[in-house]
């Protein structure tokens, strides 16, 4: 599907009733992170998932600098490209902050919204740490720098979740990932969400419980926290996000 900044790469599926759900994976990721969740809501209903630009199997035709509303502009392609008038977006990590631009900007066009482990809001990063972090994203070394960030966020995952969260970092554009750590550096969440006044969950792990955290920023977003896994709550705990978010499906007209 052509999008803003190259093809975009869909995986659409399933049928039945209520809104289809939209799947946006974290930075440095790929579609098959939602393996276990769009198998088990397509069994009710449609459910896509994209790769965002420069990501997976979706292009990117330039190395410049891209904001969260850029990114968003993906799930925008693919919303409007496949037909979609309303639909319940599922978001995580980078993919929540996705989800949120996409929900602020297009609200009658969001049944529902729900985060997992969305990023937290990146203005509160100091200053030093957020230039230092991107002036290694133009290293040589630039992968060993992020791959020791995602290891403290892998910790309690299994080494099979590690390897797969490692390797689809290290097939990912370096353009696209300086794009998608630069903009999480800049985007206002809070203004984001509040735009948007309809059904909403984040889950949580302990590693969002800061004073940056959305849910601690917007204390009308309702959350809840699961413990025992890393920052990929999908893949490390697959089987209780599909209850969670059988859930909130559940809740949404």
């Amino acid at each position: 599907m052509k999008g803003t900044a190259g093809e975009v790469f869909v995986d659409d599926g399933g049928t039945g009733q209520g809104p289809p759900v939209v799947f946006v994976y974290s930075a440095c990721g790929d579609t098959r992170q939602w393996a276990a969740q769009l198998q088990r809501v397509r069994k009710q209903r449609r459910a896509v998932a994209l790769d965002l630009r420069g990501h997976g199997q979706s292009t990117l035709t330039s190395d410049a600098d891209f904001t969260v509303e850029d990114f968003s502009q993906d799930v925008a392609t693919v919303v409007d490209g496949l037909g979609l008038p309303r639909v319940v977006l599922v978001g995580h990590s980078l993919g929540g902050t996705v989800c949120v631009a996409y929900a602020a900007a297009h609200p009658e066009r969001v049944a529902g919204l729900f985060l997992l482990d969305p990023a937290s809001d990146g203005r509160e990063v100091p200053k030093e740490a957020a230039e230092g972090m991107m002036a290694a994203l133009d290293t040589d070394g630039w992968t060993q720098v992020i791959e020791q960030y995602w290891g403290t966020l892998l910790e309690p995952s299994t080494p099979q979740v590690r390897e797969q969260v490692l390797g689809q970092l290290r097939r990912t554009q370096r353009g696209a990932v300086k794009a998608a750590m630069g903009s999480l550096l800049k985007f206002d969440p809070v203004t984001a969400l509040k735009r948007y006044p309809g059904p909403a969950l984040s889950v949580i792990t302990p590693l969002n419980q800061t004073p940056g955290a959305y849910h601690v920023l917007v204390p009308s977003l309702p959350s809840k926290l699961v413990t025992g896994t890393g920052h990929w709550v999908q893949l490390d705990a697959p089987e209780q996000v599909n209850t969670l978010l059988d859930g909130f499906l559940a809740t949404v007209p």
